[in-house]
């Protein structure tokens, strides 16, 4: 079977000020970068307020709504700015994660990967931060326990910097455990081992800065693992942040694009254990360009041998 690419131009309209790190010339480069991949391309749609409000109220989306400006530029805080084009990339991007879970579920494809942006693992449930409007991976993991009725959905974050998003919004869902691997200390400040959600369902692994792919893979194996394929999910969703790479400009973890390749592997070699190989992966952080291209088509290219 194949893996798929979401994406879609809308992705390149949402606009920040100069000098932001999260940026248009983020997709544009990781896209460049899978050109040549053997792909089944599908353009993103926009999230329906069905799949948005399993996460986000409608009195928030409403405010976010009503934030994009005509022209120019919005800040919503001191990271997160949105532009006329805002709204729509980031319908697409938590819509683009639904149609992937649709996808892969429907065996439509093995696996999928959403290049999409702005970013969504820091949207917590009434707050837009850390360059981030709607949780795309959460409200993909809804989608899949009530769109679809799977009993067992596991996200694993992998982004150099906390999902606090993902944990709140998942926080009380017992059928989705969240593992998420961090740099701490790191803002935004959350992911301690004792922030383990309502029903058991959230693992934190903090790595210390400076710390490398060994450690990382130590950590994994060690814990994250094993707590996978005790829960058995049924789809297995990555937020793919690449910001842990060693020339990244936000953080100071030192993985390196084969890091990047082996942790998919690995989860895929999970999936495939106990969710037929299902996974769905989007688009978080990495800011710079060429470790994020790098290291996103190595990420690319093992979800395609997995389904292979």
């Amino acid at each position: 079977m194949a893996t798929a690419l979401i994406t879609h131009a809308d992705g390149l309209e949402h606009v920040t000020p100069d000098g932001h790190p999260e940026r248009v010339a983020r997709l544009e480069h990781l896209l460049h970068a899978l050109e040549g991949l053997d792909l089944v391309r599908h353009t993103a749609r926009e999230a329906s307020d069905e799949e948005l409000l399993r996460c986000h109220p409608q009195r928030y989306i409403d405010r976010i709504r009503a934030a994009i400006p005509a022209s120019g530029q919005h800040q919503l805080d001191a990271d997160t700015w949105v532009s006329p084009g805002s709204f729509r990339a980031a319908m697409r991007a938590a819509g683009g994660a639904c149609q992937a879970v649709d996808m892969v579920v429907d065996g439509d494809v093995a696996n999928a990967f959403v290049a999409m942006r702005p970013p969504g693992h820091h949207a917590e449930t009434e707050t837009p931060m850390g360059f981030c409007l709607f949780g795309n991976a959460a409200i993909a993991a809804k989608h899949a326990l009530e769109a679809h009725g799977l009993s067992r959905v596991a996200v694993v974050d992998f982004d150099v910097h906390h999902g606090n998003g993902t944990q709140d919004l998942l926080w009380n869902e017992a059928r989705a455990l969240l593992v998420t691997s961090q740099q701490m200390p790191l803002w935004p400040g959350t992911g301690a081992p004792d922030e383990r959600g309502a029903h058991d369902n959230v693992l934190n692994l903090p790595l210390p800065p400076e710390s490398g792919g060994a450690e990382m893979r130590q950590r994994y194996e060690a814990e994250a693992f094993p707590r996978l394929r005790a829960f058995q999910p049924e789809l297995l969703i990555i937020s793919a942040g690449f910001d842990a790479h060693q020339d990244d400009p936000l953080a100071n973890l030192n993985w390196t694009v084969d890091d990047f390749r082996w942790i998919t592997r690995e989860l895929c070699k999970i999936a495939a254990q106990t969710a037929g190989g299902r996974v769905v992966s989007v688009l978080e952080g990495g800011y710079d360009l060429a470790g994020l291209s790098a290291s996103a088509k190595a990420h690319v290219e093992a979800l395609m041998e997995a389904g292979a």
